[in-house]
């Protein structure tokens, strides 16, 4: 199983979050931020909005991975500093890039807004957006997934969700190993289970399609009497719909869209839309660069609007 973070050494919580002072503060900020951006924390222990935003900073920090650093700085030891940057409320924070501050905000704010923040700042100073670690991580459990190993793959999904509780991507790789594996049901519940902030996503929604294929597959007949059953009639549409569901469980993606299509040419009405329906699944389940759903994109779209 792949470690997270392999191939590539990942810097050292210290290295990227330290408490400054007035006498480091030039050197850990501003000359710091010459190559990669520093936000700073101000601080301090009695301040109630702290204890929860700078936690949050530090893991929002963390997880990108070293395309930001974090400086903590205590506002009631560091009077100078914060007077010079006028700090007038707790707490306060700031990111510098390049020896100057580039974009801050005042109070407490919720995860997603801290880390938008991160990556706004990441961004603002020509880098990667958060998650690049992760998205190597990710990369290499998908090849694990497409070479066929299974629990490797599933491991390193569950690791990466460890680290990023609402990763879409790893979710939805949580499925397909099962969807792989044969267990329909937990690849279900691992979907329902997803945060409602991520239910809707992209990832989600193609297992989701993965999932309802592979459920058709546990019932498509042989290949061989439905084509039989299509040669025979040609206007057997159910003999056709059945013929592309059992295509597409042996993995013949591209027949089964060819079956689908031409049965949308015969009777794109029947089974309201059945063959339609059943085209957009798998172009849902489908990566959005696999050649067999931009060619049967194109030549559905060149039917309907013909």
């Amino acid at each position: 199983m792949l470690e997270l973070g392999q191939g590539q050494a990942k810097p050292a919580a210290g290295d990227l979050i330290k408490d400054v002072s007035e006498a480091t503060f030039m050197a850990e900020v501003v000359e710091a931020s010459q190559s990669v951006p520093v936000i700073v924390d101000f601080w301090a222990p009695w301040c109630g909005p702290c204890k929860t935003l700078g936690p949050a900073l530090e893991a929002a920090v963390t997880r990108a991975g070293g395309a930001v650093k974090m400086a903590k700085v205590n506002a009631d030891e560091n009077q100078m500093i914060a007077g010079q940057l006028r700090i007038q409320s707790l707490p306060t924070v700031y990111a510098f890039w390049q020896g100057q501050p580039i974009d801050g905000f005042q109070g407490a704010l919720p995860p997603s807004e801290i880390d938008a923040f991160v990556n706004r700042v990441i961004e603002a100073a020509g880098g990667a957006p958060e998650g690049g670690g992760l998205d190597e991580a990710l990369d290499a459990a998908d090849e694990m997934l497409d070479q066929g190993a299974v629990t490797d793959a599933a491991q390193t999904y569950a690791a990466i969700l460890q680290e990023d509780g609402q990763n879409a991507r790893a979710y939805a790789g949580m499925a397909r190993a099962q969807i792989v594996a044969g267990d329909l049901d937990q690849a279900e519940a691992i979907l329902n289970g997803a945060p409602a902030e991520i239910s809707k996503s992209p990832e989600i929604e193609a297992a989701h399609a993965q999932l309802a294929l592979a459920r058709q597959a546990e019932n498509a007949g042989p290949v061989g009497d439905l084509r039989a059953a299509v040669e025979a009639d040609p206007d057997n549409h159910q003999a056709r719909f059945d013929l592309a569901q059992a295509l597409y469980a042996k993995g013949e993606a591209q027949e089964a869209v060819d079956e689908l299509l031409e049965l949308f040419r015969r009777d794109r009405e029947w089974n309201d839309g059945a063959a339609k329906a059943q085209l957009f699944t798998i172009f849902e389940a489908l990566k959005p660069n696999d050649p067999v759903l931009l060619s049967g994109r194109r030549k559905l779209s060149s039917m309907i609007f013909a």
